[in-house]
């Protein structure tokens, strides 16, 4: 937003850079005006930023990397000794070891991560990422494992069913879904079957 980004500029110069005088500040802080870039491109050559005013956003880093650099200057001895919060508290230095604490499912970043991800596993697509995310950690669970995998490498023989002689016990008025339902059933049972055999 070009309000806010030209606020932000002159709040960076009034509270932490101060490199022009306050009464030097006038063009600056006149947000509104027209001949604002010009008094912009200005101030870049007067703070020596090698970026050009149409770079925003390394102008925004380098504006900001001198900032911290002037507030360091003039607190030197408040900021010499400070360890970071992290580091006080053996809690949060385990949070901030794990990536996923802070993880941000509103990133685009994230979201073409999901997508990407989907996409190569052949998962459907969903409007709500995580429920995507969610799907694919079903898949990896239960075939990308290490027991998945040496288990879908046995080879396994087992008995033709003809479905037609599993009685469904409920007609959903179409032969097609009629016979999905039926595998369904089929392939709860085993595992069914396999739960029991864990159990036992």
């Amino acid at each position: 937003d070009e309000t806010e980004f030209r606020n932000f500029i002159v709040w960076l110069e009034d509270q932490k850079i101060r490199h022009y005088k306050i009464e030097d500040r006038g063009n600056l802080r006149n947000i509104h005006s027209d001949d604002w870039p010009k008094s912009f491109e200005k101030y870049m050559k007067d703070v020596n930023c090698p970026f050009k005013i149409q770079e925003r956003q390394e102008t925004v880093d380098w504006l900001l990397g001198l900032a911290v650099r002037l507030e360091y200057g003039d607190n030197a001895d408040k900021y010499k000794d400070s360890t970071p919060d992290g580091a006080k508290n053996t809690d949060n230095t385990a949070k901030n070891a794990e990536p996923l604490i802070n993880l941000d499912v509103n990133n685009p970043d994230f979201k073409a991560g999901v997508m990407a991800l989907a996409n190569l596993l052949q998962i459907q697509r969903h409007d709500d990422y995580l429920v995507m995310l969610k799907a694919i950690r079903i898949l990896v669970q239960e075939r990308l494992t290490q027991d998945a995998i040496a288990k879908a490498s046995q080879s396994k023989e087992g008995l033709p069913v003809a479905l037609e002689k599993h009685i469904l016990g409920f007609d959903t008025g179409d032969a097609v879904l009629n016979e999905a339902a039926q595998i369904l059933r089929l392939l709860h049972i085993e595992e069914l079957r396999e739960l029991q055999t864990k159990i036992n």
